[in-house]
C-alpha cells in the first residue's frame, strides 16, 4: 500500500464525517449531547466547590479590617469563643507539658546488682592472687583484673587488694554503702535536672505506688559519691579511701529512673487538654464602637464571629450546603452565559468549556487547600486561570472569569473582607489585560513583572489605606512576587498542553510557524520559490484585509504561508515554478492535469500533518479553493472532445468551503492576487474592476456562503485588496485574458499564471 494515498484517504474521510455532521437530525442529537454536557460542567464544578470549602459561606456582613474607623457600634449577635492563635496554642501547650511533673521508677534490687557486681570483681581479684605464688605475679595479676575493669590504681592500692584481709575489708565497705546508701533511692543528676517543675512522681513497689516528692529531696549520684567517701576503710589509709572511690564509681548504678515513655505520655494528655478558646464574647457585647479605630484584638475578635456563623451554618447542613451550591451556580452561570452570547465559538466547544472548568477549578482547589493549611492567601493563583483563559481567548472573558473566581473565592471565611478580594482581583485583572500584549513565549518574564508589579502596588496601597501593617505589607510584596513569577511561569508551561486540547493555536504558536527558517517554509522556498513568493504576497493581501474587519490578521497571514504548501510535491507542474515556454501540462490529457492540480491540497494536508501543524492553520489549505471548478482544464478537455461526458467531480476541488473569515479571505485573496499579476491595465481603476469581477463571481458559485462574512465584511475586504494591490501590481506587463481566465487564473497551472 502507498502511505501517502492512506493519508490522503484518511484526510478525505475527515472531510466527509463533517459533511455528515451537518445533517439536521445529527445535529439535534450533538447539540442536546452539548447542552447535557454543558450542564455537567456547571453542577460538578459548583458542587466540587462546595465540598472543597466545608466550612460554609462568610456571614452577611463586613469584616473591618485593623485600622478601619467603624460607622457603628458592632454587637455580638450571639455568644460566641474566640480561638487562640497556633502561636499562642503552641506556647500554651509548650507551658501545659513543662508543668507536668516526671515520672520516676524506684527500683532497690538495682543495688542488689551493683553489689553483685562488685562482689563478682572481687572473686576475680582472689582468684587472681590465689594463682600464683610470687608476690610480683600477683601483683601483675591484680593489675590486669583492675585493667579489664577500667580501675585505676597505683602500687600501693594494688597492695590493698592483694592482701586478704585489706581486700575483705573493702568488699564488706562496698556492699554495706551499696545496701545502706545506694538501696534508698538514687537517681542520675542529669534526669533529674531536665525537671522544670518542682515535684516529681516516684513509683515504687510491685503496684508502682506513685508518691509526689519534691526534686530538691532527691540524692542523686554526685551526692552518694560524696557520702560513700566517708565509709572507705579509712584505717587503712589515702590510698585505700581513693581505691574505694574508684570502685564505688565503677559498679554503682542509680535506684531510681526517669520513666521518659510515661512522662511523654502524660505530658502529651496535657498538651491535649489545653482549651482552645481564649475567651468568650457575650451576646449583646459591644466588639467595636462607633467611631473607634478597629485594632488587632477588635479584628480577632471579628473574624472569630465569622468563623463561628459560618460554622454553625455548616451544622444546619443540607440549607448552608443547598445555598452554598446555588450561590455556586448561580456565579458559574454568569460566566456560562457571558461566554454563549459573547464569545459563541468557545460556548460551542465542548473542549474550551472543559478547560474552562479545569482552571475554575484548580484555582478554587488551591484557594481551599490554602484556607485548610493556613499558607499565604497572596498565594491564591487567579493569574493562572487568567493568563491561560487571556491568551487562549480574550483578556475581557479572562476578566469575567476572575470577577467570578474570586466572588466564588472570598465568600468563604477565611478570605472575607476587603483585603483579599482587593488583593485577588488587582493580580487576576493584570493578567487578563496583559495576556493579549505579551506575544512570543520568551516574554514571559514581561508577564510576571506585570502580574508582581501590580502586587506589589495593591500592597502598598491596602498598608497606605490602613487596612494592613508594615509586616502585612513586606508579606504581601514577597508573597505577591512569588506568586506573580509563579503562575506566569505555571501558564507558560501549560499553554501548549492546553492549545493541543482545545484545538486552538495562540498567537505566540502563529508568530514560531511564521518564521521562514521553519522545515516546511525553507524546502517551499527552495523547492518551488515562485510558490513561495505568491504566498507571501497572498498573506500580506489577506492581512491587511482581515485587519480591517476586525478577524485574526496573524492567522490570515500564517495560513496562507502554508496553503500551497502541497506543491513542493510536484512543483514544476504549477505555471509560477515553471521555465518561460516549459510547461508539462501541454502532453498531459486535461483530466489528468486537473488531478495533479487538485492534489496539491491533499498533498499539502499530508505534508501539515507530518508537521504537526494546528487546525487553524491546516483548514487554510483544505478551504482555499472551496469547492470551485478547476475551469481551464475543463474548458480543454471540452474543447478537445465535445461530445464526451465529463465528471464534474474529475475538474472540481474537494473542499470544504471556507468555514472562518479568514479562510474566506485566503479564497478570494489567492484568486485575486493571482488575477492581478496577468492583469493588463493596473491603474486603481482595472484593478477595482478585477476585485469586483472576482468576488461577485466567487459569490455566485458560493464558495462564501458557510462563512460568516457580512455584506459589509465583503466591500471593506475589496477595499483592502484594491488599495494593497494598487501599490503592489501597478508595474506589471499586460497578457491577454479571455472568457472566465480573469476569475479563474488562480488556478496553479494555467498559461500565462
Amino acid at each position: 500500500m502507498n502511505p501517502g494515498r492512506i493519508s490522503k484517504t484518511s484526510i478525505r474521510l475527515r472531510y466527509s464525517l463533517r459533511e455528515l455532521s451537518r445533517r439536521p437530525g445529527v445535529q439535534a442529537l450533538a447539540q442536546r449531547s452539548k447542552d447535557s454536557y454543558r450542564l455537567l460542567l456547571l453542577v460538578t464544578a459548583a458542587v466540587v466547590v462546595v465540598l472543597a470549602f466545608p466550612g460554609g459561606s462568610a456571614p452577611d456582613f463586613v469584616v473591618l479590617e485593623e485600622g478601619m474607623l467603624a460607622r457603628e457600634d458592632v454587637i455580638a449577635p450571639v455568644t460566641f469563643p474566640v480561638p487562640k492563635s497556633e502561636e499562642e496554642m503552641t506556647e500554651a501547650r509548650a507551658e501545659a507539658a513543662a508543668g507536668v511533673e516526671p515520672i520516676f521508677d524506684h527500683w532497690p534490687e538495682l543495688a542488689d546488682s551493683s553489689a553483685a557486681a562488685a562482689a563478682a570483681f572481687f572473686d576475680t581479684v582472689a582468684a587472681a592472687v590465689s594463682a600464683v605464688t610470687v608476690e610480683e605475679e600477683q601483683r601483675e595479676a591484680v593489675r590486669a583484673v583492675l585493667d579489664q575493669h577500667r580501675i585505676a590504681a597505683s602500687e600501693g592500692q594494688i597492695a590493698l587488694l592483694v592482701g586478704s584481709e585489706s581486700r575483705e575489708q573493702f568488699e564488706r565497705a562496698v556492699e554495706s554503702t551499696f545496701q545502706r546508701l545506694l538501696r534508698p533511692g538514687v537517681v542520675r543528676g542529669a534526669d533529674l535536672g531536665a525537671v522544670v517543675s518542682s515535684g516529681v512522681i516516684i513509683r515504687s513497689g510491685e503496684g508502682r505506688d506513685e508518691s509526689l516528692v519534691r526534686g530538691d529531696s532527691l540524692t542523686t549520684m554526685e551526692m552518694f559519691f560524696e557520702r560513700a567517701d566517708s565509709r572507705s576503710p579509712s584505717e587503712l589509709g589515702v590510698d585505700a579511701h581513693r581505691l574505694f572511690h574508684n570502685i564505688i564509681v565503677r559498679f554503682a548504678r542509680p535506684t531510681i529512673i526517669l520513666n521518659r515513655g510515661a512522662t511523654e505520655a502524660t505530658r502529651n494528655q496535657a498538651r491535649l487538654a489545653v482549651n482552645p478558646v481564649k475567651y468568650e464574647v457575650l451576646e449583646g457585647e459591644r466588639i467595636v464602637a462607633a467611631h473607634e479605630r478597629v485594632g488587632a484584638e477588635e479584628r480577632e475578635r471579628l473574624l472569630a464571629l465569622q468563623d463561628y456563623l459560618a460554622e454553625q451554618g455548616g451544622g444546619r447542613r443540607w440549607p448552608a450546603n443547598f445555598g452554598g451550591l446555588l450561590y455556586n451556580v448561580l456565579l458559574l452561570a454568569i460566566l456560562g452565559l457571558v461566554i454563549k452570547y459573547f464569545r459563541a465559538d468557545v460556548y460551542a466547544s465542548g473542549r474550551s468549556l472543559t478547560l474552562i472548568w479545569f482552571l475554575v477549578l484548580a484555582v478554587a482547589g488551591a484557594a481551599a487547600l490554602i484556607s485548610r493549611t493556613g499558607a499565604a492567601w497572596q498565594l491564591i493563583p487567579i493569574a493562572f486561570a487568567a493568563l491561560a483563559l487571556a491568551t487562549l481567548y480574550d483578556g475581557v472573558l479572562a476578566l469575567i472569569a476572575v470577577f467570578v473566581l474570586v466572588a466564588l473565592i472570598t465568600a468563604r471565611p477565611p478570605f472575607a473582607g476587603i483585603t483579599v478580594p482587593f488583593f485577588t482581583v488587582m493580580g487576576g485583572a493584570a493578567a487578563a489585560l496583559s495576556g493579549r500584549v505579551v506575544r512570543r513565549r520568551a516574554q514571559t518574564w514581561a508577564f510576571a513583572a506585570v502580574i508582581a508589579g501590580t502586587y506589589v502596588l495593591a500592597a502598598f496601597s491596602l498598608g497606605l489605606m490602613g487596612l494592613q501593617n508594615t509586616e502585612g505589607v513586606l508579606t504581601g510584596v514577597f508573597w505577591g512576587t512569588v506568586n506573580g513569577v509563579g503562575c506566569a511561569l505555571l501558564a507558560t508551561g501549560i499553554l501548549p498542553l492546553a492549545e493541543s486540547f482545545t484545538k486552538i493555536t495562540t498567537d505566540q504558536s502563529l508568530l514560531e510557524l511564521a518564521d521562514v527558517n521553519r522545515p516546511l517554509l525553507r524546502r517551499l522556498s527552495l523547492e518551488a520559490p515562485g510558490t513561495y513568493a505568491h504566498s507571501i504576497n497572498v498573506a500580506n493581501l489577506a492581512e491587511a484585509a482581515a485587519r480591517e474587519i476586525g478577524a485574526n490578521a496573524l492567522l490570515a497571514r500564517v495560513g496562507l504561508y502554508y496553503h500551497d504548501i502541497g506543491k513542493v510535491k510536484k512543483p514544476q507542474f504549477f505555471v509560477e515554478n515553471q521555465p518561460l515556454g516549459r510547461n508539462p501540462h501541454d502532453k498531459l490529457k486535461p483530466s489528468t492535469s486537473a488531478n495533479i492540480v487538485r492534489e496539491h491540497v491533499d498533498d499539502g494536508l499530508e505534508l501539515a500533518e507530518e508537521a504537526r501543524l494546528p487546525d487553524t492553520v491546516k483548514a487554510f489549505i483544505g478551504e482555499h479553493h472551496g469547492t470551485q471548478k478547476i475551469g481551464f482544464f475543463w474548458d480543454k478537455a471540452k474543447a478537445l472532445d465535445p461530445e464526451a461526458e465529463l465528471s464534474p467531480k474529475d475538474f472540481r476541488y474537494s473542499g470544504p468551503k471556507p468555514q472562518c473569515r479568514e479562510t474566506a479571505i485566503a479564497l478570494l485573496a489567492d484568486s485575486v492576487e493571482s488575477a492581478a499579476r496577468v492583469l493588463q491595465d493596473p491603474t486603481p481603476q482595472g484593478i477595482e474592476e478585477l476585485v469586483d469581477r472576482i468576488v461577485g463571481f466567487k459569490m455566485s458559485e458560493g464558495q462564501l456562503d458557510e462563512a460568516p462574512l457580512t455584506m459589509r465584511e465583503i466591500d471593506a475586504i475589496k477595499g483592502q485588496f484594491v488599495k494593497v494591490l494598487t501599490s503592489m501590481y501597478h508595474h506589471r506587463l499586460d497578457y491577454p485574458l479571455h472568457n472566465n481566465q480573469a476569475a479563474e487564473a488562480e488556478e496553479p497551472g494555467v498559461p500565462g499564471t
